[in-house]
């Protein structure tokens, strides 16, 4: 006999809404919810029951499917993604891994063998009767931080905090279309998954890091995507498809990086029908706010405000968040913060009646001395008509001990980076900033290295 569940499983929660009109799709093939795909199982799940599971399988469909089986069996699944590899030994040491589960084509890491327990993942046809299961196990959901400073983090969710109320006064019917630039085993594509499946819609993946962008566009195009996410960054490599107009949201997110005021006016241009919006959110603190005034930054209303869903605080110059929807730990170490509040690392100031972002703590440049925050820069560089996205860096500087540069890219009908245009974006740089925050060199690039989490890749 079931024992009684104490929430209703992931998988529940799926069907409970027509799923007969509902599907996934990635790059290859699309599974309608109805169907007998969905209801794949994995190999010997009991052997997971109340078992921390490292979900490791190569494909984001596959993952899907996977994470709804796990989602009341597991006590605990963690979301790896393939640039985590290196870290693998040390992840199933620190997390007490007991099961691993992958698709056909494994890891390939010499960690994966010395498993006290190890499942292979199937697509189809398994003999696995999910709905009758006893889905009763309170699962934790454990994603990775970004690791731009070092090893990953792991953050310890619930399928409440990831899935809790939204403040975001967004009304979005069942039968929406939603798609991400995000990988759906991190944060920000992981509650846009949720979104779609607990809400009633239809999900389309984002394409395997390497493929062409023109391709996920047409793709996301073809299969009506409404409600669409991603970085900054990402969008700007967007606006600079060719494919560009090949899908038609009704619904554009950004998050993840600062949201300037050139990006929000440009992605407006591009689709004028569509709600453009900013938010804040991240691994640990969670979803925090969705701004949709067409206005970089947000309004100082926002803090400590008790009546908003996710409580903020600014202390000295930081942004401190408390919610439902933050992570309850990290494993190994404690979440930087007091009274429930989580100390974001980002950056913010107040002008008049907003607050806007200035960077992230842990990546100021030193010049001399005095703080170069490189998102400040790069968002008065993108203020040109001719600069479609920058990356500042520092750079070594024997007297300051380090200089802030720039890279850019283009527009295809811009000027010739010569001594005239660089010193166009000198003077404009320095109409904006004081004068230690003006890079001493432009270069032209014809990309810009994303982590895998969409945001800038910080480099010297």
């Amino acid at each position: 006999m079931l024992r009684q569940q104490r929430r209703p499983s992931l998988r529940a929660l799926t069907l409970a809404v027509d799923p007969a009109a509902r599907f996934i799709a990635d790059e290859t093939r699309r599974i309608v919810l109805a169907d007998r795909q969905f209801r794949a199982g994995l190999a010997d799940i009991e052997r997971m029951r109340e078992k921390t599971v490292l979900l490791a399988t190569t494909r984001q469909l596959e993952t899907v499917l996977a994470l709804i089986e796990l989602d009341g069996i597991a006590k605990c699944v963690l979301l790896f993604t393939p640039n985590l590899t290196p870290h693998l030994g040390e992840i199933i040491q620190d997390a007490a891994v007991d099961v691993v589960v992958c698709d056909e084509d494994g890891l390939g890491h010499p960690a994966i063998p010395p498993m006290r327990d190890y499942c292979k993942y199937y697509q189809l046809d398994l003999p696995i009767r999910t709905d009758e299961m006893d889905r009763s196990v309170d699962t934790e959901w454990v994603l990775f931080t970004s690791g731009t400073t070092g090893r990953p983090k792991m953050a310890v969710h619930t399928l409440a905090s990831l899935t809790g109320p939204l403040d975001d006064g967004l009304a979005v019917t069942s039968g929406a279309m939603w798609s991400t630039f995000y990988d759906i085993r991190r944060y920000g594509g992981l509650t846009i998954l949720f979104r779609a499946l607990l809400g009633g819609g239809s999900m389309v993946l984002s394409s395997p890091s390497g493929t062409s962008l023109n391709a996920f566009l047409t793709r996301a195009g073809h299969c009506g995507v409404t409600h669409i996410s991603g970085t900054p960054s990402h969008w700007r490599k967007v606006l600079m498809s060719s494919a560009v107009h090949a899908m038609d949201p009704r619904y554009i997110r950004m998050s993840g990086e600062i949201a300037d005021q050139r990006i929000l006016d440009l992605l407006k241009a591009a689709y004028p029908t569509a709600d453009v919006a900013h938010a804040f959110a991240s691994t640990e603190a969670g979803f925090a706010f969705d701004v949709r005034d067409g206005l970089a930054g947000f309004p100082a209303s926002y803090v400590d405000n008790p009546t908003m869903k996710a409580e903020m605080r600014v202390i000295n110059g930081t942004l401190w968040i408390r919610s439902a929807r933050t992570a309850s730990t990290y494993i190994g170490k404690s979440l930087p913060g007091a009274d429930g509040f989580i100390d974001t690392g980002d950056l913010v100031e107040r002008v008049t009646d907003r607050y806007y972002f200035r960077g992230r703590a842990e990546g100021v440049i030193n010049v001399g001395g005095q703080k170069v925050f490189p998102e400040e820069v790069e968002a008065v560089l993108a203020m040109h008509p001719s600069v479609i996205a920058a990356q500042v860096y520092g750079r070594r500087n024997p007297i300051t001990g380090a200089v802030a540069a720039a890279n850019l890219v283009l527009r295809a009908d811009a000027p010739a980076l010569d001594n005239h245009f660089c010193s166009a974006l000198s003077k404009l740089c320095r109409a904006h900033l004081a004068g230690w925050k003006i890079p001493i060199s432009f270069q032209q690039v014809e990309t810009i290295q994303l982590t895998v989490s969409g945001k800038i890749a910080r480099h010297a």
